[in-house]
């Protein structure tokens, strides 16, 4: 630990001493790199800075009413717009209006111009929450060789980014309006193409739908209910058909001459009278007077009573007269009963021709409505791809007219200048000072760069010097041992010779330092 303190007390005794010896050159070349260093930054030119402060407003309305068509952030979307205000003809513009770089016109060609002015512009977002990094401000500054004029080219670009952002977020506004007109054209038309094949599905399966199934259940139930009246009525028409060959059979075999209507007869028309007062009273519990088969019974009520009443009244027929007649089954026309009961039975034969004709027809109405409920099924299959496709068509639809409705007024916002746009919240800045160059910074680089350059010629010149000036010095260079030192022994006129030149020394060190320091104080007063 002691060897080593005295060997590092031994390397700086020779470095002070290096120093001493070559103090003139480290002096002289300091303070001639120094000065000359102030001098050169004096001759670079002042270049002045000025900033402008943006900030983005919101749109005035609020987002739940009108959706704004832009969502990128300001980050992307200031990107986007550097590289549309600072394109080469916008710049190239710029520079002949405020007459820029004059003198680099000469010496640059048109893109060199433009890449120098875009080193000069800085764009800097601001970050308004620095947790979130969401960005709601940037900074434009220009340096320029003038004040004013960087002021006026700061204040050209800051006009430029906010045209720039109207203009973008209109077109952005109406391109997205345009497109959506045309996507929702296309699902209208898809949509039309949808509704047409829905609605030609239910025209050619008519009946057979599953929204008709209900309705063909109750037609099926009266067409049965139907077709059990008729078939109860056609087989009470077939039995009164019988009832009246019965009476046409007995009222044949009275004897010729005078036919009278016998008790057998009467008993049986009256019979049947009774029948068919039991079916109407019976159809009255159930049907009200006006039902079509109490209205049918009614009138059979009615024939049957005027027969009875003919039986009971009918005496003998007048006779012998061959000419004139017109019989059925060998009955006389003239005969008032046979007349009767001969109109009964074609009435009869009537109403079964009818009757079996509806019988068919609701065989055949039922067969198609039991068809309709057997293809149902299938049809609700078919019908829910038909109405599934109609429905994510009317759903796109739909969802294009919402869009392109919040689009247009997005864009009417957007065109009254209500939406997002950017505000100037600190104008273009005036500057009073130079921001470069930074002599003070220079000045003391300079000054530390003479002092490494002095040290280092210093210690060029001494390594090149083959003088011997300390007993160390004589040791290494020569192996033999020291016997006799002899120390300098100056007159009295070197001794003041020696003295005046340390004085004229001390003076020249001591102008030069004040040199140094009064250069120093000049470029921290002018800067």
């Amino acid at each position: 630990m002691f060897e080593g303190s005295e060997e590092l007390q031994r390397n700086l005794d020779g470095y002070y001493r290096l120093i001493v010896r070559r103090r003139w050159w480290v002096l002289l070349t300091t303070s001639g790199v120094f000065l000359g260093t102030v001098g050169l930054s004096f001759l670079l030119p002042n270049q002045y800075l000025s900033e402008a402060t943006i900030i983005v407003e919101q749109q005035q309305v609020p987002e739940r009413y009108v959706t704004p068509t832009s969502t990128s952030d300001l980050s992307s979307a200031l990107q986007a717009m550097t590289q549309d205000v600072l394109s080469r003809t916008r710049l190239l513009r710029i520079i002949d209006e405020f007459g820029l770089y004059e003198n680099e016109k000469k010496r640059f060609v048109a893109e060199e111009l433009v890449d120098l002015m875009r080193k000069n512009i800085e764009i800097k977002p601001l970050e308004g929450d620095p947790q979130r990094r969401n960005v709601n401000s940037f900074r434009i500054s220009f340096d320029a060789d003038a004040p004013r004029l960087a002021q006026e080219v700061t204040s050209r670009l800051t006009t430029l980014f906010i045209e720039q952002n109207l203009k973008t977020r209109e077109q952005q506004a109406v391109g997205t309006t345009a497109f959506l007109g045309s996507q929702l054209e296309a699902a209208r038309e898809e949509l039309r193409k949808q509704e047409k094949r829905l609605r030609d599905f239910k025209m050619e399966y008519l009946g057979e739908l599953p929204e008709q199934q209900q309705g063909n259940l109750q037609i099926l139930a009266g067409l049965r209910t139907e077709l059990q009246n008729t078939v109860t009525a056609l087989g009470r028409a077939q039995e009164q058909r019988l009832y009246i060959d019965s009476l046409l059979n007995q009222y044949r075999r009275l004897p010729a001459g005078r036919r009278e209507a016998s008790e057998s007869l009467i008993e049986t028309a009256q019979r049947d009278l009774n029948r068919l007062n039991n079916e109407r009273t019976q159809m009255l519990s159930r049907y009200r007077p006006e039902h079509p088969d109490v209205l049918k019974i009614d009138r059979e009520i009615a024939q049957s009573t005027v027969l009875l009443e003919q039986l009971q009244s009918s005496g003998s027929p007048a006779s012998g007269r061959a000419e004139g007649t017109n019989t059925l089954a060998g009955i006389p026309e003239q005969d008032t009963a046979a007349v009767q009961l001969k109109s009964q039975l074609e009435a009869n034969q009537m109403e079964i021709e009818n009757l079996g004709r509806d019988q068919k027809r609701l065989d055949g109405q039922i067969a198609t409505y039991q068809r309709r409920l057997n293809l149902t099924p299938v049809r609700e299959q078919q019908l829910a791809d038909v109405v599934r496709d109609y429905n994510l068509s009317k759903q796109n639809y739909e969802d294009l007219l919402n869009k392109k409705t919040q689009s247009e007024l997005a864009s009417n916002l957007e065109r009254q200048q209500q939406g997002q746009q950017f505000r100037i919240v600190d104008p273009p800045s005036l500057p009073t000072k130079p921001t470069s160059p930074n002599r003070i910074r220079i000045s003391l680089g300079g000054l530390a760069v003479s002092l490494c350059l002095a040290i280092g010629l210093a210690v060029f010149i001494e390594v090149r010097d083959a003088s011997l000036h300390t007993e160390s010095e004589l040791k290494r260079q020569f192996a033999l041992p020291i016997v006799l030192g002899i120390p300098p022994l100056p007159t009295p006129s070197e001794v003041r010779r020696r003295s005046a030149r340390l004085v004229l020394e001390w003076l020249g060190g001591s102008v030069l330092l004040l040199v140094v320091l009064a250069a120093e104080a000049y470029v921290v007063w002018r800067s």
